[in-house]
């Protein structure tokens, strides 16, 4: 028997060539414990766990409103491109986040499309002076490449506008080693870390610390851009956002109305005079 390190919702841990392999909860898949484990194995092992109850962006960047489900997995630990809740089916990209409309089952996802670009935004708690720059970039920097094991190549940049970071990952599928991480599986890591909801063995949740000082972070919000822009349509917009256009459009009809209104008495009001 070994201890998953990198996950510890797996079960039938065993030494196999000098690494610790064990059974993925929900799926059985076998993980690699000295790597991260894939996105798509971490939901259906929390669905199975919870079933009792328990800067401007892009303009095709997107947030998973969805959330939690519990998702079809290839045996390689890849989402399926297809996903379904009985008889309602949506696509995902390659971060396991819905990418179209909801439809029936009948729907085709005839590719699982890649997400090039996460944009992880933090913000921290205010403060009496801003962080140093340097020592925040430094300190994400070497997190993501020690604790989650990502190349650091694929870091494109760590900004800080106070009091906002974002940090933005980006790695195309032919730049993705075999055995490497992928970086939805980096942001899943660090979404749970920052909650408190560490997937790592020990528990031990992200503590920030840039120039010996301890920072508190208030609130992440991950955005994904795949490398082809979502399919969503009028229905996915929220009540609110549709109400605004409602409200604009009946405006810009009122509009219209007052002027033709106006122009017609001027027209009768010349026509009196003359």
């Amino acid at each position: 028997a070994c201890i998953c390190e990198k996950n510890k919702r797996v079960t039938n841990c065993r030494q196999d060539n000098g690494r610790c392999r064990c059974d993925a909860i929900g799926s059985g898949v076998t993980v690699d414990c000295t790597t991260l484990t894939s996105k798509c194995l971490l939901m259906k092992a929390e669905v199975m766990g919870s079933k009792s109850g328990r800067r401007e962006k892009p303009k095709d960047a997107f947030e998973d409103t969805d959330g939690l489900y519990d998702p079809e997995c290839e045996n390689s630990g890849a989402f399926k491109a297809k996903q379904c809740n009985g008889t309602t089916c949506w696509c995902v990209n390659t971060a396991g986040v819905r990418r179209t409309d909801k439809h029936d089952a009948d729907l085709k996802c005839n590719q699982l499309v890649r997400t090039t670009w996460i944009i992880i935004e933090i913000k921290h708690a205010e403060r009496n002076a801003p962080l140093n720059a340097e020592s925040l970039k430094k300190f994400f920097t070497d997190t993501i490449t020690n604790r989650y094991l990502l190349d650091g190549r694929y870091i494109s940049s760590v900004l800080y506008e106070n009091p906002y970071i974002t940090i933005d990952l980006k790695q195309n599928s032919s730049d993705k080693s075999l055995g490497g991480v992928d970086i939805a599986d980096v942001a899943y890591y660090f979404e749970k870390d920052v909650k408190g909801q560490s997937i790592f063995h020990n528990n031990a949740g992200l503590n920030v610390s840039i120039d010996n000082e301890d920072v508190k972070l208030e609130k992440t919000v991950v955005y994904y851009v795949d490398e082809i822009a979502p399919e969503f349509s009028m229905k996915s917009l929220t009540p609110g956002l549709i109400a605004v256009i409602v409200v604009v459009v009946i405006a810009i009809v009122a509009a219209i109305v007052v002027l033709v209104l106006t122009r017609r008495r001027k027209g009768k009001y010349v026509k009196a005079e003359v």
